[in-house]
């Protein structure tokens, strides 16, 4: 039977801020973020309510206009924290323009990218305490004010806390409303955001509110979120994906909680009960295999999978027992955590079904910066295993140019396409044409309209008799093995053709533990068995011939995308 995708009927907002207020009218006593404070061994929770999240908005908003700052630039570095998601919905809501800036990045890149975006003000913390003031000796930018998020006792900045305290004093003593009156424009640009290229030089997006608008209207059609639910703020804010997945879960009275580290991951979701996960495919496949790995330790492997056939019978008649008979595989997720949405690249097929066989909601979505960022998701009516869904209700997707195949590039068209790129009118006009966004990706459309990617335009294979070969699909076949932590797939020069390569980056956690001692060559051999076995299962021409293992993590973007160029131009 054909999926057949139910859309919701839901209230379309006009811009963000009206999706937040509706969200303060709707739940004013609900947390919308729980915050975690160490002091030594001791641990509190402070809990912001979606009034205190409006009024700090408010008080934020009136000082920055008081100080001078409406219609200005700011920019926003720092992890995943209350204050810089209140920073960054004071600014898109009344104040200016965003400039959400990479914490990953380095001191000279942090500096160009000021430059770059004339930012006025930065809003950072503490840990960037020094590198704030070597830029603020530096004439080469446009900065005026420089605000830290963390009380110090540095007096060359100011405290976001004291800037708050003043602009309550403006709204509560002088009912000032400069900031609540601000009429927004949906199709202004309101955002300045960098990709996270891999190989080349970060472009910046400019985004609108219409633009922004349109991805939460068509989530809130495909999926629900209830106002009980907690969500972990994994996702680096800085990203489209990280920044326009919070504001959906704000939309929707969510609790938000932050993760103490990718390490505590699976500490945190017990600790929070996390009922909602948004993240990169990397992470889950972790996940999945160290709970598999677990599974298998204690003998249970045999259990698992009968238990799996079992469900999946009833399930087709409609009853569901997954979370009954897994429920000790939940309980060590936290017991709550019932909805997973995995985007930034294709996630493993076996650990889809995995995570849907114990009874969590796991869909597939696919997007990029430049359209703010969703294009294409899976909801709970309409999923395929391998494919990144159906395009979402506003955006139209073509297949450009397909081969005999059906893969071709992924052209889009819709409210969520990006104004074009900030001051670069010829990587533009590149992406932009005849009211078409060309996305670089490739894929194909089934029969059933579910979208699959195949790969990047930029990575694809070209061999000398014609043949293409797409580097991802074979990624996904190498990262089932279970000692796999990550790998590439590359083209290696041989003559005037190619031959096919993968780096391997393995688990050292779990060759320990399944191999014990073990040298770097057995190793080697032990993996090499396994590719000349994957081999057989692909056609000649697309055979891993040559491989590199090693314990050494990739060089990555911070959605944990390989940065290719920089992998291959040592090798």
């Amino acid at each position: 039977m054909k999926p057949k995708r139910i859309l919701y009927e839901v209230e379309e907002f006009a811009d963000v801020r009206e999706a937040i207020n509706k969200a303060v009218e709707l739940y004013p006593d609900n947390i919308a973020f729980k915050i975690k404070h160490k002091t030594g061994k001791e641990v509190s929770y402070e809990e912001i309510t979606y009034r205190q999240f409006k009024e700090e908005i408010n008080y934020f908003g009136t000082a920055l206009i008081d100080l001078g700052y409406q219609g200005k630039r700011i920019a926003m570095i720092g992890k995943n924290r209350y204050e810089w998601a209140l920073t960054y919905f004071t600014v898109l809501n009344g104040v200016g323009i965003t400039v959400p800036l990479d914490k990953g990045l380095p001191e000279e890149e942090i500096e160009s990218l000021l430059r770059r975006s004339k930012a006025d003000v930065v809003v950072f913390e503490e840990a960037y305490t020094e590198i704030m003031k070597k830029i603020k000796k530096s004439s080469e930018n446009n900065l005026s004010k420089f605000i830290c998020m963390d009380k110090n006792t540095d007096s060359e900045f100011d405290f976001l806390g004291d800037i708050i305290q003043k602009g309550k004093a403006l709204v509560e003593n002088n009912n000032d409303t400069r900031y609540a009156d601000v009429v927004i424009d949906p199709e202004k640009m309101t955002s300045i955001l960098f990709t996270s290229g891999t190989t080349s030089m970060s472009k910046a997006a400019m985004l609108s509110h219409k633009n922004f608008v349109s991805n939460i209207n068509d989530i809130n059609k495909i999926v629900v979120f209830y106002p009980t639910d907690v969500n972990i703020a994994f996702l680096p804010f800085h990203h489209t994906f990280g920044s326009m997945g919070l504001t959906a879960m704000l939309a929707s009275g969510v609790t938000n909680v932050f993760c103490d580290g990718i390490k505590y991951i699976q500490e945190n979701l017990k600790e929070y009960q996390v009922s909602v996960f948004v993240c990169v495919p990397l992470l889950l496949e972790a996940m999945y295999k160290k709970i598999m790995a677990e599974v298998e330790r204690q003998g249970k492997l045999k259990v698992i999978k009968i238990a799996s056939k079992v469900s999946d019978v009833l399930l087709k008649v409609k009853i569901d027992i997954r979370r009954k008979i897994f429920k000790q595989v939940l309980d060590n997720l936290g017991g709550r955590l019932r909805f997973v949405i995995s985007g930034a690249a294709a996630i493993d097929r076996e650990v889809a079904k995995g995570f849907h066989d114990f009874g969590i909601l796991t869909l597939q979505g696919y997007g990029l910066t430049e359209t703010a960022p969703i294009l294409c998701a899976e909801n709970e009516t309409a999923q395929k295993l391998g494919s990144c869904g159906f395009p979402i209700p506003s955006v139209e997707v073509k297949i450009d140019n397909p081969n005999e195949e059906g893969i071709g590039e992924i052209i889009v068209n819709g409210p969520q396409v990006m104004l074009g790129y900030y001051e670069n009118k010829e990587a533009t006009d590149e992406v932009l044409k005849d009211g078409w966004f060309h996305t670089g990706d490739l894929g194909y459309i089934d029969k059933d309209g579910f979208v699959f990617l195949t790969g990047r335009k930029k990575n694809v294979i070209v061999l000398k008799n014609g043949k293409n070969i797409y580097p991802e699909e074979i990624e996904l076949l190498i990262s089932a093995l279970p000692y796999v932590a990550e790998n590439m797939v590359f083209g290696q020069p041989k003559g005037e053709d190619y031959t096919l390569a993968a780096k391997i980056v393995y688990d050292e956690e779990y060759v320990k533990a399944k191999f014990g001692e073990i040298s770097e060559d057995e190793l080697k051999e032990t993996i090499w068995k396994d590719i000349k076995s994957l081999n057989k299962s692909l056609p000649t021409y697309k055979h891993i011939k040559e491989i590199i293992v090693t314990s050494e993590p990739m060089i990555k973007t911070t959605t944990s995308k390989v940065k290719r160029h920089e992998e291959t131009k040592n090798m």
